[in-house]
């Protein structure tokens, strides 16, 4: 298990009468690539923005790599790397102006990292064109740049492949892995491209009406949404009944709608069609489902009500 890069305590936010975080308790460590889900106006943005410092909370504590004291968490944001809405970009100059003049503004001109930096998001080849002649995917990682300016140790990237194309999309998940895996950062990524997330990230943290709703590692994640066989019939009690004493396994969920969600015998269908056939089970849907990543979202903020 990683050292604890980041952790809240009751962190909250009101605006006026907007409660934007409520009492959120999270914790990140070390090298891993957190998800943050949730609809517009959740609070994934407020959150970041609370992490980064860009804003004060109206309760609780935030620790930055251990510590709450404020002149040390000064010191410890420099250990943050964070692209917030839109990259800080300036349209009129190159790739490595712009990384020039960030170095400069943060006050570590330094040549060689910044070719580094370069050369790492893929961009340092591109010479003297300007950065409003680039397409959004090389905005993106142009931003994502900056952020690695001074080496932080965790970044926080604010729908960083929104309105990407997918070769775009690609580039900017390779390069996330590159900087989990080989970099060992912390990243903390919003997203609303859930497919694209749930091939990027190690965990995910579901966020909604301010509050954290779940948090859960992706191998947690395919557990709840593996395969199943959905299953529905005129008795509910005798299907589980039969499912119990004939099929032997216990390995299925009940769901409020009386559906059974079975997790066993999958490559035996026709087993389990006879089987409750001969017990007088009268099923009246029987259809192979596998749970994605949307579906277990939506059931975790609450169904369809929530779209």
């Amino acid at each position: 298990m990683g050292s604890i890069v980041l952790e809240t305590r009751d962190l909250s936010k009101q605006y006026k009468t907007q409660l934007a975080l409520n009492h959120v308790n999270l914790r990140l460590q070390q090298g891993r690539i957190y998800g943050l889900i949730g609809k517009n106006g959740a609070g994934k943005t407020t959150l970041m923005r609370m992490i980064a410092g860009l804003g004060f909370p109206s309760q609780g504590s935030t620790y930055l790599f251990g510590t709450q004291n404020r002149r040390e968490l000064e010191a410890a944001g420099k250990r943050i790397g964070s692209l917030i809405e839109a990259p800080a970009l300036v349209a009129g100059m190159s790739a490595k102006e712009n990384m020039h003049l960030q170095c400069l503004m943060k006050g570590m001109p330094d040549y060689e990292i910044e070719n580094e930096l370069l050369e790492l998001v893929g961009l340092k080849d591109t010479g003297k064109k300007k950065v409003k002649n680039f397409s959004l995917g090389m905005k993106q990682r142009l931003g994502i740049a900056t952020t690695l300016i001074g080496n932080p140790d965790l970044l926080m990237l604010d729908e960083p492949i929104n309105g990407l194309d997918p070769a775009g999309v690609i580039e900017i998940r390779n390069l996330i892995r590159k900087l989990s895996a080989y970099e060992n950062k912390t990243i903390l990524i919003s997203s609303h491209n859930l497919p694209e997330l749930y091939q990027a990230a190690t965990d995910f943290i579901i966020i909604h009406e301010g509050e954290i709703r779940e948090v859960l590692t992706h191998e947690e994640l395919d557990d709840r949404c593996k395969c199943y066989i959905s299953l529905e019939a005129v008795n509910a009690n005798l299907l589980t009944t039969v499912l119990e004493e004939k099929l032997h396994t216990r390995n299925f969920q009940v769901m409020p709608d009386n559906s059974v969600k079975l997790f066993d015998f999958l490559d035996e269908r026709e087993r389990v069609g006879r089987t409750l056939h001969e017990n007088d089970v009268i099923v009246t849907k029987f259809s192979v489902c596998e749970t994605s990543l949307e579906d277990y979202f939506m059931s975790v903020i609450g169904g369809k009500k929530n779209a």
